[in-house]
């Protein structure tokens, strides 16, 4: 689901990038470590300001970035046409459809997209699925606690029908095989949570035909 007018202006403003760059992304960065040297996937990358730090901050070696918006991946290729092709892809995409073969890619990292998803369950399942043997998922979500408030439900839109507790999204990472364990910290009394979980070594599924195309090659 897209954002709406008004959640979009706040997270296209500088306040929002700069509790990006100064709150979240270094607490994600603590609780899942150093992305150096890798090629990452980004699930929600909004304009690209998360894009740019997994890039110098977790200093990932290469990022394949999509969004479902194709006015935000607008915005995210004009911020980053700095970058080469081979460190940083910018493209529209689907998290509950990627267009990767299974076990393809490490670590994958999601800055508060996944509650945007009204079948975040089965981005959650793709994500397991293109995740390697051990390969981590880095996430910052906002829970059904926070969706429910009064400014949220009044002046922003969510899926409705499929919100989820800290508890009932660590099960579900669990269900298909991302195990998080203790890895993980709430803030502001459980409106968002923080963490990184180790995909098992089994896989979730085969690849589907349209899942042809090779984002991380391209």
């Amino acid at each position: 689901m897209k954002m709406n007018g008004l959640e979009k202006f706040v997270m296209n403003s500088p306040i929002r990038s700069f509790i990006l760059r100064r709150y979240e992304a270094p607490l994600l960065q603590c609780v899942g470590g150093s992305l150096e040297g890798l090629e990452v996937l980004e699930v929600g990358c909004g304009r690209g300001v998360s894009t740019q730090l997994i890039l110098e901050q977790f200093r990932a070696r290469r990022v394949t970035a999509i969004d479902l918006d194709p006015d935000q991946i607008g915005r995210a290729k004009r911020r980053l046409s700095a970058y080469p092709p081979d460190r940083c892809q910018v493209q529209v995409g689907d998290a509950t459809a990627l267009a990767l073969p299974d076990a393809s890619v490490d670590p994958v990292v999601d800055f508060a997209a996944l509650h945007h998803v009204p079948q975040w369950q089965e981005a959650v399942r793709e994500i397991a699925r293109v995740l390697k043997p051990g390969g981590r998922f880095l996430f910052e979500e906002v829970t059904k606690r926070w969706l429910e408030k009064w400014f949220a439900r009044t002046f922003f839109v969510h899926p409705t029908e499929s919100r989820f507790t800290t508890a009932q999204f660590l099960a579900e990472l669990a269900r298909y095989g991302i195990a998080v364990g203790d890895n993980f910290v709430e803030r502001s009394g459980g409106d968002y949570v923080f963490g990184a979980g180790r995909r098992s070594d089994v896989l979730v599924s085969s690849p589907r035909p349209e899942q042809v195309p090779q984002l991380l090659t391209s």
